[in-house]
């Protein structure tokens, strides 16, 4: 299996910037499709972007499309989340996600097995 830490969250002000970012420790990280994904209180979990096991093929919520960039590094085994032009409606806690099955990239939130323990990025008006 493969461990998820997810780090760089934070309070930043609308139209700021973050880079959020998680290691992962175990198995092979190539082996793995890799989410972001986001919660706000009383919400279920959204889909922000995913991106397929050697980085060829992104997706993204409509919501972040043009503002999100996710990438990874294999040969560091950590994902990434560039975050630009900020709005107070990103506000929620960002979780990193792994799938270890053999199959497209999802978008689903149940179709991953493996979760971090999230970070929480607030933005300001």
């Amino acid at each position: 299996q493969v461990q998820l830490v997810e780090s760089g969250g934070g309070l930043v002000q609308a139209g700021g910037s973050l880079r959020l970012s998680c290691a992962a420790s175990g198995r092979t990280f190539s082996n793995y499709v890799m989410g972001w994904f986001r919660q706000t209180p009383g919400k279920e979990r959204e889909f922000v972007a995913v991106i397929s096991r050697t980085g060829g093929l992104t997706a993204y919520a409509d919501s972040v499309k043009g503002r999100f960039t996710i990438s990874r590094d294999n040969a560091k085994n950590i994902l990434y989340l560039q975050m630009n032009s900020l709005k107070p409606e990103d506000t929620a806690v960002y979780y990193c996600a792994a799938d270890s099955r053999p199959r497209r990239p999802s978008t689903i939130p149940n179709d991953y097995n493996y979760w971090g323990q999230g970070t929480q990025v607030t933005v300001s008006s």
